[in-house]
């Protein structure tokens, strides 16, 4: 099953699968790791040798010290940076070739072909479903960075987590799928982001809006405030995330 070189294909599938687990669940008991490698006729511990090579690439674990293994092809680095200076275009590719690997892909369209549409129609359908799989790695790939809790509260949920742009979907279309424009949200704290209730400063605390200022048992209500680790919800510093510091590109520039 063992094979040499990986080919263009197989690391964007691998790179797809790094971004969206968190870094301790990169092991050969995985069971999508498992379902993965043998649709890629690769073994489970090659697939996770692979996962932790570009954990040496990220900047983030970098800062943590954590080394990772050494043999980094350039291949390896390649796809990172090509990730890394075209998110829109490789997060959905990926995510794409992912699905078609799985049999996602080719069963929707299978039945979509079967369909009498007109091409306006197909062209419609086609454009929808492409922003459904870079929605989903966004998802993922944000829930995962923050090891699925709200970076507010904690909440640990995920039917109640919001993956959250930083800067709005429907202005800045280049920055939809790059998890750097990200934050995993609580649902109420995503719409209090979103509406401009709350933000953050530079030192990534929240900012509390004066609608919620007027009233400590409000935002003490909803999950704003936590009694047991601070006297004010402005000293309330977001949670760490694997990427180098999201907030401080997409929030201040």
């Amino acid at each position: 099953m063992t094979k040499n070189l990986w080919t263009r294909d197989e690391l964007l599938i691998a790179l797809n699968l790094y971004y969206k687990f968190p870094y301790g669940q990169f092991h050969t008991n995985n069971p999508v790791i498992i379902e993965v490698a043998q649709k890629l006729q690769r073994t489970p511990s090659a697939l996770v040798m692979k996962l932790c090579n570009f954990g040496s690439l990220d900047p983030r674990h970098q800062l943590r010290g954590v080394q990772g293994l050494k043999a980094i092809s350039k291949a390896d680095r390649q796809i990172w940076q090509e990730f890394e200076d075209n998110w829109t275009e490789l997060a959905l590719e990926s995510e794409e070739k992912l699905q078609v690997l799985l049999g996602v892909i080719n069963e929707q369209q299978e039945d979509f072909n079967r369909l009498d549409f007109s091409e306006k129609i197909k062209t419609e359908t086609e454009a929808i479903r492409k922003v459904r799989i870079g929605q989903n790695f966004f998802r993922k790939t944000i829930l995962a960075l923050y090891n699925y809790r709200c970076c507010i509260t904690g909440n640990p949920i995920p039917l109640l987590l919001t993956a959250s742009h930083i800067l709005p979907w429907s202005q800045f279309p280049e920055q939809r799928l790059n998890p750097h424009n990200g934050l995993c949200l609580a649902r109420t704290h995503d719409t209090a982001f979103d509406r401009g209730l709350i933000s953050f400063d530079e030192d990534l605390r929240l900012i509390i809006g004066h609608e919620f200022k007027c009233s400590r048992s409000l935002f003490t209500r909803f999950g704003f405030f936590k009694l047991s680790s601070l006297s004010y919800i402005s000293g309330l510093k977001v949670r760490q995330v694997k990427l180098n510091s999201p907030l401080h590109y997409f929030v201040y520039n």
